[in-house]
C-alpha cells in the first residue's frame, strides 16, 4: 500500500481516514479540499490545482482524500495501487457534517484550506444528501480498478473502517 485514494462522499470520514492511515503507514496525507479551497471559500482554477498535486503524484508513495475528477484524475487511476471507497449513509455523513461543524466552528479544520472557517448551510446539506450521481460514479471507479489489479475496499460503516485500520497495524 503506497498510493492509496479515498473517495466518498462529503462528510463520509474520508480526511479522519487518511490523516489516520498516514499515521500508521508513515506516509503524509494530501487533502484535495486543501488544493481546492482558497481563503474565503473561494474556488481555486484548476491548473492551481494541478500544480500544487503534480509533485505529490511524483513521490513513492502518497495518500489522497477527495474525488475532484477534474484533478489528474487519469493520472491518479493510473498510479494508484489502492482505493477505498467510504460508501456511508448519506444521512450518517449530514450527521457528521453537522457535527464536524460544531466542533471546529469559528476555526478552520486541518485538512481545509487556509481562511475556509468550518460552516454548515442548506446549501451544504443538499449537496451531501442528493449526492447518488456521485456515489454511483465512486463506486463505478472500484469495479473498474478492481479489474485492472488494484487493491479496492469498499467500507459502510465505522465498524468496517475500525477493523480496517486495525489491519494496518
Amino acid at each position: 500500500m503506497d498510493k492509496i485514494m479515498i473517495l466518498g462522499n462529503s462528510g463520509s470520514g474520508k480526511s479522519t481516514l487518511a490523516r489516520n492511515m498516514g499515521e500508521i503507514l508513515g506516509i503524509e496525507p494530501t487533502h484535495l479540499d486543501a488544493l481546492h479551497w482558497l481563503p474565503g471559500w473561494v474556488e481555486s482554477d484548476v491548473n492551481h490545482k494541478v500544480e500544487l498535486l503534480s509533485p505529490v503524484l511524483k513521490r513513492d508513495r502518497w495518500i489522497v482524500d477527495g474525488n475532484y475528477r477534474k484533478v489528474l484524475w487519469q493520472e491518479r487511476l493510473e498510479d494508484v495501487d489502492t482505493v477505498i471507497c467510504l460508501d456511508i449513509n448519506r444521512f450518517k455523513c449530514l450527521y457528521q457534517a453537522f457535527k464536524r461543524s460544531r466542533i471546529y466552528k469559528g476555526k478552520t479544520r486541518p485538512d481545509m484550506g487556509e481562511g475556509c472557517e468550518e460552516k454548515f448551510d442548506l446549501e451544504f446539506a443538499k449537496w451531501i444528501l442528493f449526492s447518488s450521481k456521485r456515489r454511483k460514479k465512486n463506486l463505478e471507479v472500484i469495479e473498474f480498478l478492481k479489474t485492472k489489479g488494484k487493491d479496492t475496499y469498499i467500507l459502510k460503516n465505522n465498524r468496517q473502517i475500525n477493523k480496517f485500520l486495525e489491519g494496518l497495524k
